[in-house]
């Protein structure tokens, strides 16, 4: 019996079908490319947010790793410190010392007096002034702020030859205002005294003439002014060192230098029977002493600051007794 086939005609998928397989097809595609944008995105820099601090930039509240805020210590800057000779000698110590702490900070030590240092402090070409006598009230008054950081002696010396050991502060006055001329007249050879002083501006002088009477008070011009009182003879030098060098070169020869100065080419004399050391000063018995200091416009900021809180710490007092003079207490 022959097999009958029945050849059925499939049906055809409808238009509905076929739009949703379409729609499916293009959601699909849609969302794979959604993807890889959102990877793409996530990859890319991150923009600068206002209120963030990119790493590789320095927000104006913080403080970049790589660069140094102005008040840390890190920072590099340049002092000037000028004035006092008698003074300079000493700074040049703490320099040296600071420079161990901070290398990065560079000063620069000028000796031309104490009242240039002032001065220098008044108008800012210093950052801090160095003096060797108090500050006047003038002086006070254009803003200027003392710091103590060491207290000297004024020794009153002569040549290493010369038999005179001791002088009252009387003697002393009057042999520097010319009253008294001959070395026999306080118990040396008969010989005509030299009288050897600072130049005028020198804060060594001022203290000087100030402790043993050599100044007087005059008015001009409806002011007072100090007067001195030196003699018109008087050999005058520049700078503690040569002040030193012209006795150490006159067996006749008398002047004044700072303790923390003296060596054996002069002679320190006894000034009251006292004698003119560290011990004796401490102690209140030796009366021509006078105060080192620094001297700024206002009170010290940054990079000064630090130095002078360096120069009253332990390890700089140190540095003051090693020198002969005596440390802030």
């Amino acid at each position: 019996m022959e097999k009958q086939y029945c050849i059925c005609n499939r049906k055809k998928p409808s238009n509905r079908k076929r739009s949703v397989k379409r729609l499916k097809r293009m959601l699909s595609i849609l969302l794979a490319a959604v993807l890889v944008l959102a990877v793409f995105a996530g990859c890319a820099p991150k923009s600068e947010d206002p209120g963030t601090t990119d790493p590789g930039t320095t927000d104006p509240g913080t403080t970049d790793p790589g660069t140094t805020d102005p008040g840390t210590s890190d920072e590099s800057a340049k002092l000037a410190v000028v004035g006092s000779t008698s003074v300079g000698p000493l700074m040049e110590k703490f320099v040296a010392g600071y420079s161990k702490v901070k290398p990065n900070v560079e000063i620069e030590v000028t000796q031309v007096g104490s009242g240039a240092g002032i001065t220098a402090a008044v108008d800012g070409t210093a950052d801090i002034g160095m003096s060797s006598r108090d500050l006047k009230d003038e002086e006070v008054q254009k803003g200027l702020v003392p710091t103590s950081i060491a207290i000297d002696a004024i020794a009153v010396v002569v040549h290493p030859d010369n038999k005179v050991e001791n002088l009252t502060v009387d003697q002393i006055q009057k042999i520097f205002s010319g009253e008294i001329t001959n070395w026999k007249d306080v118990g040396g050879e008969d010989k005509a005294i030299t009288v050897v002083s600072r130049e005028e501006g020198s804060g060594t002088r001022s203290a000087f003439e100030e402790l043993v009477g050599l100044q007087r008070e005059v008015e001009k011009d409806g002011q007072k002014l100090t007067e001195s009182l030196l003699s018109d003879k008087a050999v005058t030098s520049e700078g503690t060192g040569a002040v030193k060098a012209t006795v150490a070169g006159n067996p006749q020869a008398i002047g004044y230098i700072s303790l923390g100065m003296m060596e054996s080419s002069v002679k320190a004399v006894s000034v009251d029977g006292v004698a003119c050391s560290v011990e004796d000063v401490v102690a209140g018995t030796y009366k021509i002493s006078r105060p080192f200091l620094l001297v700024t416009k206002g009170e010290a900021t940054g990079a000064a600051k630090e130095f002078i809180e360096y120069i009253l710490s332990d390890e700089a007092q140190a540095l003051v007794e090693e020198n002969g003079y005596i440390k802030i207490q």
